[in-house]
């Protein structure tokens, strides 16, 4: 996807991607923001990475493009610095002093990407229009989780016992026996537990019950 399919996508305004950018290069800075802005994105800068640390992050597909030689505090120990905060954000290192070491200790502590300056506009687009939609796909699973386990919860302890059961792979007698009643109430119960959870079928059942933590995957 490129980055301006990427932002004309139809998103909401919590959905609307931005760009934080760190790098002690107020040219560098003002150049980026011009080049981002000119495809319709919302752009951030930062001189420094305590002006970031003190940046509300958006509720928002967001991407770091980062200097690794900052002044004061380094980009890889800003790196280090935002997974102890449990801040989860791709990260693209920007540096013109690259080096292997440099980049594999980057890539190793989870960066998206690493440029070395100078580089073409064209690459620093398409790397950050890959780390956002990550971002976004990483979001819709979440929502699409939050929503399966709303679903689950409004099942009743009787039909949350009797979807575990099935899943698990016990026939209806069986579970009629374990719980002590009818094969018929197992059917309502797992009818019931079908509809609240929008499974159109058994397998999609299994499925939900594997992306909920409650049936083991197969190995």
């Amino acid at each position: 996807m490129t980055i301006n399919s990427f932002v004309t996508a139809d998103t909401s305004a919590s959905d609307e991607a931005m760009v934080l950018i760190v790098d002690d290069d107020a040219m560098l800075r003002g150049a980026l923001e011009n080049l981002f802005r000119s495809v319709g994105m919302r752009v951030a800068l930062f001189a420094s990475a305590a002006e970031l640390l003190a940046f509300a992050f958006p509720d928002a597909p967001t991407c770091l493009l980062l200097d690794v030689r900052l002044r004061g505090q380094s980009g890889l120990d800003l790196q280090t610095r935002l997974c102890q905060m449990g801040i989860q954000v791709p990260i693209i290192f920007m540096t013109g002093h690259g080096d292997i070491p440099m980049t594999v200790a980057a890539m190793k502590a989870g960066a998206e990407d690493f440029l070395a300056k100078p580089f073409r506009e064209q690459d620093l687009l398409d790397a950050v229009a890959a780390a956002l939609q990550k971002v976004r796909h990483r979001r819709h699973g979440m929502r699409k989780l939050d929503e399966l386990r709303a679903s689950y919860q409004s099942l009743t302890p009787r039909e949350a016992e009797v979807m575990r059961m099935v899943v698990a792979g016990l026939l209806n007698k069986q579970i009629a026996s374990e719980l002590s009643i009818s094969e018929v109430t197992v059917k309502i119960h797992r009818g019931q537990a079908m509809r609240k959870m929008k499974a159109r079928t058994f397998a999609e059942l299994v499925l939900m019950a594997q992306q909920l933590g409650i049936c083991e995957a197969p190995h």
